[in-house]
């Protein structure tokens, strides 16, 4: 339940959307429209049905197990406790009787802030800068304005219009929101860790979506000037090299018109002829589609959009709203960190649209694509990231409004057209985005290489509920090949150069086949990961004060990161800080004890840091060219024995939204250290298409030299060298308990 009061000049509306979230509003009138894009078109979930407020003498109050809220009427003075650490915080809040609002959250001086999205590549803490939500091409691809505090709460401002968020910077004790236009709508979201914050932020702005099993492989993005006889190469030369690959993709030269964002896009005759009595799905098996098909790959395709996507919105409009005209300002300034200079994006912002068709969805003239054999769409930074400043767009609202909001209706119905077509997951990836892009699609870095600052992007959006990143990979050193694989998902994009491994020497070329070969080995560890994302907002790169909240050392850390639980990378230095407990090394195999800062030693095919969290279970696949090459029924399994630690195995089919209804398998495994090692390992539990009939595990243990090893209390051979313990145990239907003395 919600309730209206009067205030001093105007009204508030409180609403509880949950029991640890509350919704503050601001207005002239007695009126609260669902106004703002996302929530009218269903991307946000807001249900706004529990506890009413009591109204008490000019203050409203509310308390349940978790929070306790008071509002003074008389000044807009919010005050929220989270009960369970007993920490407070207050707001100020105030609004223009024009336009515009103003929120400022008191600081207290050992408060710590994350999130915001990708507003800045400069920094992870934000305190102490200004962060601008604004889609910009190269500045600020995929802004989002979400803020995580150190004291456990998460605000969101729920405005498309442009907005400031001042983070300590003008005044030192003063969290300060504001924007020009729309009205002030905050979201408070309350938790007891960084991660209980984003879960509940994600129920609202949508949880990550779970891609396609193959998009956690490798996508290769073929040179621009590519024509099927050059594409049928590099695959070729990825299958003959040994480099495992799933996603092969084009770019905008597939198409017989250069950039072309209307909807009579057709393929190139002259780059990619097809036969016309060959385009039909029964005929696939004879063009390059079938070709693609039988070598194991996914073919992707560039494309660029300016379409009015607002028309298809309002069709599908959860809640409706008034026209509304608005004004505009320019703010579009060439970056030097633009690395790529691409001449199609970024400049002069782009006037009306004169591709619309007005009753046509923007997805409909893609399926033909999708029934040619298309499993993945790369969303280009134009036209998406340009402004539009004479532009009316067919909801009645102007670039001011529209200009943030767009490149999440294109990805939102880019995912959602495939998945309806299809029955499918989507594996859309683009440059461009805003808050809610979690839910529809994944992104890269845009046009700044593989490097230190699409990191700092990366963990920044790991800070503000979105997980499927990754970026151009810089294959040129061995330390950009170490990023460029141990990332959520990876990709090597060509664009106009002559990046593909095999014309690298042949020391580069041999890490870039190891590298490969080993993130393909970790699939169903990273896939794991991934889901977990999906269901508790738990990013797959988690940054290092994600992790390790209480250790201040980590607080501003860019070049390091948990991929997944348990593995520990490091890029682009030597220098690194492990946090307390016991390492091991990767590579050689030795402990080390943290907190401690210490140079590293690298192997020389090797490009960075790589340890293993005491503790951890790691699963492997058997090698393999591509995801579902051959049915896995045997995984190894690596365990690095800790006082207690435990891990889920998640399998499915891969492909199909069968997740979405919680079709899936889960093995749990668990290890305990004491006298003895005991480790369970639960039959799967729950069922799915592409199951397997039996599951088998080859177990390398990490210990001293056993005295003895049961399996169900029964003796079983086994091997002992060089400090692993390595026996085969059968988990199909019967759990297994092993006990090593």
């Amino acid at each position: 339940m919600s309730i209206v009061a009067q205030t001093k000049n105007g009204y508030v509306k409180l609403s509880l959307v949950s029991e640890n979230t509350l919704r503050v509003r601001l207005s002239n009138e007695n009126l609260f429209e669902e106004t703002t894009g996302p929530v009218r078109y269903g991307i946000f979930n807001v249900n706004e049905t529990y506890q009413t407020f009591i109204e008490d003498n000019k203050q409203l109050q509310y308390s349940n197990d978790y929070l306790s809220i008071k509002y003074d009427l008389s000044n807009n003075h919010l005050f929220i406790t989270n009960k369970n650490n007993e920490y407070g915080f207050e707001a100020n809040l105030s609004f223009s009787k024009t336009n515009g609002f103003q929120a400022v959250i008191l600081a207290s001086s050992d408060e710590k802030y994350y999130g915001l999205g990708d507003t800045t590549r400069e920094c992870l803490q934000k305190r102490g800068t200004v962060a601008d939500i604004w889609v910009k091409n190269v500045k600020s691809y995929v802004p989002s304005p979400f803020i995580l505090s150190s004291k456990y709460y998460g605000i969101y401002s729920n405005t498309t219009y442009r907005q400031i968020f001042d983070i300590c910077s003008k005044n030192n004790d003063e969290l300060a929101i504001f924007s020009e236009a729309g009205q002030l709508d905050l979201f408070f979201f309350i938790g007891d860790s960084y991660n209980d914050v984003l879960a509940t932020y994600g129920r609202f702005a949508g949880k990550p979506s779970l891609l396609p099993q193959f998009a956690y492989g490798l996508t290769f993005v073929c040179n621009m000037e590519h024509n099927v006889n050059d594409v049928m190469s590099d695959m070729l030369n990825l299958r003959r090299e040994g480099i495992p690959c799933d996603v092969i993709g084009l770019e905008p030269k597939w198409m017989s018109t250069y950039y072309d964002n209307t909807v009579n896009k057709q393929f190139s005759e002259e780059r990619f002829p097809i036969p016309p009595w060959a385009i039909s799905k029964e005929n696939n098996e004879q063009t390059f589609f079938g070709a693609i098909e039988r070598l194991g790959f996914k073919l992707s395709l560039w494309l660029c959009c300016d379409y009015d996507l607002s028309y298809e919105e309002e069709r599908n409009a959860v809640i409706k709203k008034i026209d509304n005209n608005k004004k505009y300002k320019n703010d579009n300034i060439r970056s030097i960190d633009d690395f790529e200079l691409d001449q199609n994006i970024g400049h002069e912002p782009i006037l009306m649209d004169k591709t619309i068709v007005k009753d046509e969805a923007w997805f409909e003239h893609l399926k033909k694509f999708t029934d040619y054999g298309a499993k993945a769409f790369k969303m280009d930074g134009a036209w998406q990231v340009n402004e539009h400043p004479d532009r009316l767009y067919g909801n009645g609202m102007g670039d001011d409004e529209m200009h943030n909001l767009y490149p999440l209706l294109l990805n939102k119905q880019m995912a959602k057209g495939y998945e309806n077509h299809t029955g499918e997951r989507a594996m859309i990836y683009s440059s461009g985005g805003f808050a809610g892009i979690q839910q529809y699609a994944a992104t890269w870095a845009g046009d700044t290489g593989g490097q230190e600052k699409p990191l700092t992007s990366m963990l920044n959006h790991a800070f503000s509920g979105h997980t499927n990143t990754s970026c151009d990979m810089h294959v040129f050193t061995k330390e950009g090949i170490h990023f460029g694989f141990l990332q959520t998902w990876s990709q090597l994009c060509n664009w106009a150069y002559f990046r593909e491994p095999w014309l690298l020497n042949k020391e580069l070329k041999q890490i870039y086949i190891e590298y490969a070969k080993f993130r393909y080995s970790i699939i169903p560890y990273l896939y794991s990961a991934a889901y977990e994302a999906y269901l508790h907002s738990t990013p797959v790169m988690r940054p290092l004060p994600f992790v390790f909240e209480k250790d201040e050392l980590v607080d501003d850390i860019k070049n390091q990161y948990m991929l997944g639980e348990y593995l520990l990378i490091s890029c682009f230095s030597n220098d690194i800080y492990l946090p307390e407990g016991t390492w091991i090394d990767y590579y050689t195999k030795e402990k080390v004890i943290g907190p401690k800062s210490t140079t590293l030693t690298l192997p020389t095919n090797k490009g960075g840091g790589l340890f293993v969290k005491e503790g951890a279970i790691i699963p492997y696949w058997p090698e393999m060219d591509f995801v579902g090459e051959k049915k896995v029924d045997k995984l190894t399994l690596e365990i690095y024995p800790s006082a207690f630690s435990t891990y889920t195995l998640y399998e499915d089919d891969g492909i199909s939204l069968a997740y979405k209804e919680n079709i899936r398998c889960e093995s749990t495994i668990t290890c305990k250290k004491d006298k003895q090692i005991i480790i369970n390992v639960s039959k799967r539990n729950g069922s799915h298409d592409n199951m397997v009939k039996t599951r088998l595990y080859d177990m390398k243990i990490f210990t001293i030299q056993p005295t003895s090893v049961l399996v169900n209390q029964q003796n079983i051979s086994y091997t002992y060298d060089n400090g692993i313990l390595s026996l085969a145990i059968d988990c199909s239907n019967n759990d297994c308990e092993i006990i090593i003395d």
